[in-house]
């Protein structure tokens, strides 16, 4: 473990200084940073073990910096001006999300149906794709600047996809779990499951927000506000350890929750000299968070990446980018949204392969050869989609003009 500690923070190193070096050729630092991860992770270089990334102390470590990535995501959001635009989020939201799961969902049981695999296996795939992981993304945010619709869309949708995503994951699992007598999670799990992280959060936020009004010292603020956090994301693996019995909570919804809250409670001004010493924290979550989505993916998956990954890239593609458009052309948002926003919503991996594993424990006793299928596919498509996300997401800021 401990060899395994000095090759992660040799990871670290290089993924900071490749990142910078695919910068200098006009692309997403985001692509290095997963690559470096990919070479060098348990699957090739081997700095770091399989047993050193499933270690509980490990995840607790990366639930901090994701919950100090998710600051970045809500930190912006101002409730009074969301009220002119909340309506259209939310609609946009549930017509890409919703229809994301339709589409996938349509193209699997048509495509199972004739190649003699169980039809059920059609909905895992559709609930396990509507999940938006809004790391990558947020990163390209970060290091260009973004700034207008497009963006202002994103932030927001970003919390509130994930609120469907584990919503509808967790109904199907439940459902397919208990058809195949291998047990369903409860409503009421999967409702605490949404609603913790945002009350943790809100909770944490809304009293630090109250006692940085009789702090002077941005310094003391910034303090106060990263013990804050530690401990929403305390309490999260109490919750997780105890209630849940796995990591099931989203810790970036944490950070959203805490920073929204925050944000609406202090003055704007003390809140952005806050948030201006809280960036070198930030830049180093994001390098953790994604450096920590290319590790467990194993490039031989490529290789047997076939049909089926081609299916799920394809048809997510569709549901994400169609039901963006539908949503925010019914809702009548500014057309750069309407053009481009879909292409901003692409990468998952993160969330995919949590959402991978629960439902792969989930039916691998009834149906072994099922949970191979989707184990393959989405890892592959994982890994595949990635980095075509990533460059795409880079194309929507820059045609939007955001950049």
């Amino acid at each position: 473990m401990l060899e395994s500690s000095f090759g992660y923070i040799a990871i670290i190193a290089v993924a900071y200084v490749f990142g910078k070096i695919v910068a200098k050729f006009k692309l997403p630092s985001i692509l290095g940073l997963l690559i470096v991860g990919i070479v060098f992770g348990p699957y090739l270089g081997k700095l770091v073990s399989l047993d050193f990334i499933n270690n509980t102390y490990y995840k607790i470590f990366i639930h901090v910096f994701e919950c100090f990535a998710g600051v970045m995501i809500c930190s912006e959001i101002n409730f009074k001006k969301l009220k002119k635009s909340g309506s259209q989020i939310i609609i946009t939201t549930l017509f890409q999300s919703l229809g994301t799961f339709l589409v996938v969902s349509l193209f699997f049981a048509v495509t199972f149906i004739i190649a003699d695999v169980p039809i059920y296996l059609a909905f895992i795939f559709g609930g396990i794709a509507l999940a938006t992981d809004p790391a990558p993304a947020l990163s390209i945010v970060n290091q260009y600047k973004t700034d207008g619709p497009v963006t202002r869309t994103l932030i927001p949708m970003a919390a509130l996809d994930d609120v469907v995503g584990i919503i509808v994951f967790f109904t199907v699992i439940s459902i397919v779990g208990g058809y195949l007598g291998t047990g369903s999670m409860e409503w009421r799990m999967i409702i605490l499951m949404v609603i913790f992280p945002f009350v943790i959060g809100i909770l944490f936020g809304l009293i630090y927000g109250l006692i940085s009004k009789f702090i002077k010292n941005k310094w003391v603020s910034l303090g106060i506000m990263i013990l804050f956090m530690l401990c929403c994301v305390a309490v999260g693996v109490v919750c997780d350890y105890y209630i849940f019995h796995l990591f099931a909570l989203n810790y970036l919804l944490l950070g959203m929750a805490f920073s929204a809250t925050a944000t609406n409670i202090m003055n704007e001004e003390k809140y952005t000299e806050v948030n201006k010493g809280f960036s070198p924290i930030l830049s180093l979550s994001l390098l953790l968070v994604i450096v920590n989505l290319g590790m467990p993916l194993d490039y031989k998956d490529i290789a047997g990446a076939g049909l089926f990954t081609a299916i799920y890239i394809i048809s997510r593609a569709i549901g994400k980018i169609d039901g963006a458009f539908l949503g925010s052309h019914i809702t009548k948002c500014d057309k750069s949204v309407q053009k481009y926003l879909g292409l901003t919503l692409l990468s998952h991996s993160g969330v995919s392969l949590v959402f991978t594993g629960i439902a792969v424990s989930t039916i691998q006793s009834a149906d072994p050869e099922s949970a191979a299928i989707i184990q393959g596919t989405i890892v592959a498509a994982a890994i595949i989609n990635e980095i075509i996300a990533v460059i795409l997401a880079k194309v929507a800021f820059t045609k939007s003009g955001e950049i």
